[in-house]
């Protein structure tokens, strides 16, 4: 069989998959700043590093998945310069920082939760980790990486670069980089405009803040990363995942952190997932193209024909190699929710097909025919089309017009159960559950029991939302109305 080969941003070619220390595995993957609801770009990253982190387990490699949720450091622009993104939500809703956190934490766990992916094994926090921060640090300047001025601590970039090839995971040229920020250089404190903060001073109005041994202020986004990255799979380990926007500066920054303190490269192999567009146009909120899940799963959007469930999302994303850019439209997701219930369909045939006793089916040759798809790089969508050519042998068996016996039957189910189930994290869905109808029902019941609430009702409008939940439904209450969604 096919041995796993993975692209490596960082060499720029696919590479044979040889952990650092088999059958481990470290898999890191930056996780979401909580401060709004996850959108579908993010959906995707963490769908996409699900089928790695499904895949490798299939291989029965021992996996150790960390991901993190930055709830600090992290500005606007992705700069070194402005407000917190979580303190600005918290300032404009009146809300304490992390009332914010808590809130989209939740969110993102629950929609986590809809698209059917693993939990990570290990989950951990930027606030979580600020002594670690502090410490690594001191490191950095100890090492002659790093300078303070002004309360702030800054990364070397240059000095750096005269040792180590800063811009080599994204291809940047230090001359260039250099040569495009000169102009800013007298507006800025840092040494260089290509120096990278490690930690903030706090302004008196900066509401996340902690002591540290250049005075009150706050983590650098860059660090985090890299401090709960090594503290949780060690200072060497195997995967680095995430999107493709994070590449420069983010990834770039975290391996200079990286081979500053511990003098090695902390990842062997870098992963990037692709972007979304919808109808050929980047996805933005200024374009009006922006769709959040729970518009997507109801239809409610104004670019919407209709709604779909979380599977036939699912499905319609690994449709695409994880390292191509998805488009969306509502053509595309129909095909493919017409494509998810055929091999829904004929997976719900498996156990009625006849049995004779002979076989024209190879199954074996399928079973090869799937691993090689997974193998080359997590191929999904390859994956998928071999898919549908069992599904045609299993109509063809249904049919009649092809015969099998019950070992290649057996054998047949358990190959859907492991890369249908498994490995591409789809559960089964009945097409009767149309989801227009269930869009229907939902919008009149919410209605039902909004009226109920309006009257002070409280025992009818419980008692509907009780219902609900045992269902499987959440209904949740808030300004703008009640929302609900699939558990």
């Amino acid at each position: 069989m096919d041995t796993l080969h993975i692209y490596n941003t960082l060499s720029g070619k696919k590479e044979p998959f040889e952990p650092i220390n088999p059958p481990f595995v470290g898999l890191y993957v930056c996780g979401p700043t909580v401060y709004s609801s996850v959108h579908l770009g993010n959906c995707r990253t963490f769908i996409s590093f699900d089928i790695v982190n499904r895949y490798l387990r299939y291989l029965d490699y021992k996996v150790r998945y960390v991901r993190n949720i930055t709830d600090a450091g992290h500005l606007e622009n992705d700069a070194d310069e402005g407000e917190d993104k979580i303190s600005k939500k918290a300032r404009l809703e009146s809300l304490d920082p992390m009332q914010i956190v808590q809130t989209y934490s939740l969110d993102f766990h629950d929609k986590m939760a809809i698209f059917n992916t693993l939990s990570p094994d290990i989950e951990p926090t930027a606030t979580g980790h600020i002594v670690e921060q502090i410490e690594i640090i001191q490191n950095i300047i100890a090492k002659g990486y790093a300078y303070e001025i002004n309360g702030s601590v800054y990364f070397d970039v240059i000095k750096y670069a005269e040792v180590e090839n800063y811009g080599a995971l994204s291809g940047r040229k230090i001359d260039e980089l250099i040569s495009g920020t000169r102009d800013l250089d007298s507006q800025d404190e840092k040494r260089n405009s290509l120096d990278f903060a490690l930690w903030k001073k706090a302004s008196p109005l900066h509401i996340m803040r902690w002591k540290s041994p250049w005075g009150i202020g706050f983590p650098g986004w860059h660090l985090e990363c890299s401090v709960m990255s090594t503290k949780y799979l060690g200072e060497s380990f195997d995967i680095h995942g995430g999107g493709m926007d994070l590449k420069f500066p983010h990834h770039e920054c975290e391996i200079a952190q990286n081979k500053a303190a511990h003098g090695k490269h902390a990842v062997k192999y870098w992963l990037h997932g692709n972007m979304l567009t919808f109808e050929g146009k980047k996805m933005s909120k200024s374009l009006g193209n922006s769709i959040l899940p729970d518009e997507l799963f109801t239809g409610e959007h104004p670019l919407l024909t209709k709604g779909f469930h979380p599977m036939v999302v699912r499905f319609f994303m690994l449709q695409a190699h994880y390292r191509s850019t998805l488009d969306f439209s509502n053509e595309a997701l129909e095909a493919s929710e017409k494509g998810f219930f055929r091999l829904m369909t004929a997976i719900k045939l498996i156990d009625s097909l006849p049995v004779s006793d002979i076989t024209e089916v190879d199954i074996e040759n399928h079973s090869k025919l799937f691993h090689r798809a997974m193998n080359d790089d997590f191929n999904s969508p390859i994956l998928i089309g071999h898919l549908f050519d069992l599904v045609k042998v299993i109509n063809s068996i249904s049919d009649g017009r092809v015969k099998t016996n019950q070992e290649t039957i057996d054998k047949m189910k358990a190959l859907i159960n492991d890369f249908v189930i498994d490995v591409l994290g789809l559960k089964p869905v009945d097409e009767d559950g149309n989801q227009s109808v269930l869009n229907g029902l939902m919008n009149l019941i919410v209605e039902m029991r909004k009226r109920a609430r309006l009257s002070k009702d409280w025992d009818t409008s419980d008692a509907i939302r009780d219902q609900l939940n045992e269902l499987k439904i959440i209904v949740k209450d808030g300004k703008d109305g009640a929302t609900w969604e699939i558990k």
